[in-house]
Parts: C-alpha cells; sequence; structure tokens
C-alpha cells in the first residue's frame, strides 16, 4: 500500500484494511506468514488487550479532569501499535516504554492501578521493573533510547543472544514517539546499536504531532528512514493494523535475538486525543483529519474482521464489557487511595549498595523538610567537575 503523507507516496506495510479486511495480494509474504499465525483465541485476546487499553485510558483522563492525577498523557487511537507489538515480544525481552505506552503495559501485565501512581505523584515509579521486564515510564523525551540500548548491550554480554534457544535469547524494545526522533539521545542510540550489532527494535509511534509541531515540521524523509544513516534497517507499518504491526515487530525481534542486530520500525498512527491532559488540539488540529482517523480507528477494524470471520460471539462481548467495567471502578476506587510516601525515597536505589555521599544528601533533605538548619549545602557533598564547578 501507498500512502499519501508529508513525505508523498510511502510504502506502508498494510495486512488489515480500516474495513476489517485481510490484505492477501499486496506487501511482502514473510509479513502475511507471520500475522497468518494468529489464531482466533490470540486475535481475540488482542482485541481483548486494546479495548480494556481503551477503557483505562477514558478513566484515567476523567480522573485527571477531576483533579484526581497531576496529568496524563492519553493513547487513544494507538492501541493497535502498542498492544500488536507487544503481543510479539516473550516473556524474557524487556521494554523501556516513553510515558504513553498503556496498551504495553496491559499487555505485558503491569497493574492498571501502579501505572497511574507516577501519574498521581504517589510514587517514583509505580512498579517493580523486573517483575514484568518492564522499565519505569521515562518524561526526559528519547532518554529511554539510550537505556534500552545500554541493556541490549548487556544482554549480549550475558550470552542471551544469538544462542538459538528460544527460551534463552532475548531483546529489547524501546518506544517513542515521532517528536523524540529530533532528540539527540535517539541518535545517539541509533550510533551505539549499530555499531555493537545490539538486540534492539526501536519502535516509533508516529502519532504525526509532537505536542503541537506537525512532522512535516520535523523531518523532510519518512521517520523509518531515520536509521538508515546508522545502518539500521527500517519499515513504516500501518500502526493502526494490529496484525501488521504484530508482523512487523515479531520479524525484527527474532532477527535481534538471533543476534543479526537493530531494526527501526515507525509505526504510522494517530493521537485521537489531546498530547496530555494539560493540552488543547483543537487549536492546531482540524475537525476534518480527525473525522477522518476516526474511520481508520484500530479496534473497530479488528472487530470488523474477527466478525467477518465468526471468531466474535455476543458472549464473548459481554463479558469483555463487564471486564471493562470492573477495571475502571477498580481504577477510580483505589487510585484515591494512592498517597505520596516519603519524598526521601528518591535517595534508596540511587546505587545498588550503600553510598556515603547519598547517605549525606539524604541526612540533608531530612533535615531540610523538618524545617531544622540543614548541616551544610548539598552541593558541599557533591563531586568536583574534572573542569571545575559541580556536576
Amino acid at each position: 500500500m501507498k500512502h499519501e503523507t508529508d513525505g508523498g507516496d510511502v510504502p506502508l506495510l498494510q495486512l488489515l484494511t480500516p474495513d476489517g479486511t485481510r490484505v492477501t495480494t499486496r506487501g511482502t509474504k514473510q509479513y502475511r506468514d507471520l500475522a497468518a499465525d494468529l489464531t482466533p483465541d490470540r486475535l481475540r485476546a488482542m482485541y481483548h488487550d486494546m479495548v480494556l487499553t481503551r477503557r483505562f485510558d477514558e478513566e484515567a483522563t476523567a480522573l485527571q479532569r477531576q483533579g484526581e492525577l497531576a496529568l496524563y498523557a492519553p493513547a487513544r487511537g494507538q492501541e493497535a501499535a502498542q498492544v500488536g507489538s507487544a503481543h510479539a515480544l516473550r516473556p524474557q525481552d524487556y521494554v523501556f516504554p516513553s510515558y504513553r505506552e498503556h496498551g504495553v503495559l496491559q499487555v505485558r501485565g503491569v497493574d492498571p492501578v501502579d501505572r497511574l501512581r507516577f501519574y498521581r505523584g504517589s510514587d517514583h515509579g509505580g512498579w517493580d521493573p523486573n517483575e514484568h521486564n518492564v522499565q519505569m515510564y521515562t518524561v526526559v523525551i528519547g532518554a529511554q533510547a539510550l537505556h534500552a540500548v545500554g541493556y541490549a548491550m548487556g544482554m549480549q554480554r550475558d550470552g542471551v543472544v544469538g544462542t538459538g534457544d528460544d527460551a534463552v535469547d532475548a531483546a529489547v524494545v524501546t518506544y517513542f514517539g515521532d517528536g523524540a526522533t529530533s532528540q539527540g539521545d535517539v541518535s545517539e542510540a541509533l550510533v551505539f546499536a549499530s555499531v555493537n550489532n545490539s538486540p534492539v527494535v526501536f519502535f516509533c509511534q508516529n502519532n504525526q504531532w509532537a505536542i503541537s509541531v506537525p512532522t512535516s515540521k520535523q523531518t523532510k524523509v519518512p521517520l523509518y528512514r531515520r536509521g538508515e544513516g546508522f545502518g539500521v534497517p527500517g519499515v513504516r507499518v500501518d500502526g493502526n493494523d494490529v496484525l501488521a504491526v504484530y508482523a512487523a515487530t515479531t520479524e525484527a525481534l527474532q532477527r535481534a535475538r538471533r543476534g543479526d542486530g537493530p531494526t527501526f520500525i515507525e509505526a504510522y498512527t494517530y493521537r485521537m486525543g489531546a498530547h496530555t491532559t494539560s493540552d488543547d488540539p483543537t487549536r492546531y488540529r482540524t475537525s476534518e483529519q480527525e473525522e477522518l482517523w476516526a474511520g481508520r480507528d484500530p479496534i473497530a477494524r479488528l472487530e470488523a474482521l474477527l466478525r467477518a470471520e465468526g471468531a466474535l460471539d455476543e458472549a464473548f462481548l459481554t463479558d469483555l464489557a463487564a471486564d471493562a467495567e470492573v477495571l475502571a471502578e477498580r481504577v477510580r476506587t483505589e487510585t484515591r487511595k494512592l498517597h505520596p510516601g516519603s519524598a526521601t525515597t528518591i535517595f534508596d536505589d540511587v546505587y545498588a549498595t550503600p553510598h556515603s555521599i547519598v547517605a549525606e544528601d539524604r541526612a540533608w533533605f531530612e533535615s531540610f523538610e523538618a524545617g531544622e538548619p540543614p548541616a551544610g549545602p548539598v552541593s558541599a557533598h557533591t563531586p568536583a567537575h574534572p573542569q571545575g564547578g559541580t556536576r
């Protein structure tokens, strides 16, 4: 399929049309074969995760509007990109998200209330990364790409790449938006991943807006080609097509786990809502554009396929609706019970073992919090930079 974008006609991997029809005559057979492995049960599981992700999104947005969350970054419209890619992961794979990957967390089993601890301001993170192999949300734009590559290089050194054992070989996926591709951290991550042949998949959710800046103001070439100059192959996929996303991510992860290096995936999608709940997209987007993309809704697309193939019955939908309401009620009730812990927990995990400078800084901060005169300026505990001054 060709898709008209800011860069002109660009190849776009699509396996499911907006009306829910499978694409059987175009595209790469390899991707079609990978999607063909998705049984009706697995497709229903994807649909289940997409619906619950949207219900979670609606409830979290409502909580923020009621003053229960400091901020929230909606993911409405990006469910196929997130759920499809997450279903391609193995348990031993590791995820480095930005701050909008609610669907990825849904698939990886991160508790819905834990996902909001950060937005509630009750916790510096929200969950144990090693319990789900999902790192914390990252607000510094693009920083997680470097974290992911570093982790992937560690996997190489630990010998869990290219062994030929499906239960051992692992890879990393890092998620970021189109705006993050303009950040230096992402370019640096591509350099390190390429020269080290690291097992990492760069998954760019191009929702076409870096807050209010359109993609046309960010790049002159399609984003999937960003990796070419670094020696990283890329593919652009219809981000509202859960089959195509799954297939493209599966292929990239297989390549990474074999030891064949990184891949850059651009999931071309659309952010139906605001960038965050502090944003007003009506100031820079047209209603016509929003209506166009509403007709490409990823959940409706998968539902149409399931209905057409006789894989969706009313009993399943009734149970799913009940699950969604149970989730919403729990998010409403338990999120309101979250209260900030001690601010000093920020010192707990700076180092794996006790550190004298961190202990001194903690004591200084505790005195400051208690309204007592600190023993000395905290800068006195900060090591001097070799070039002078402090770090």
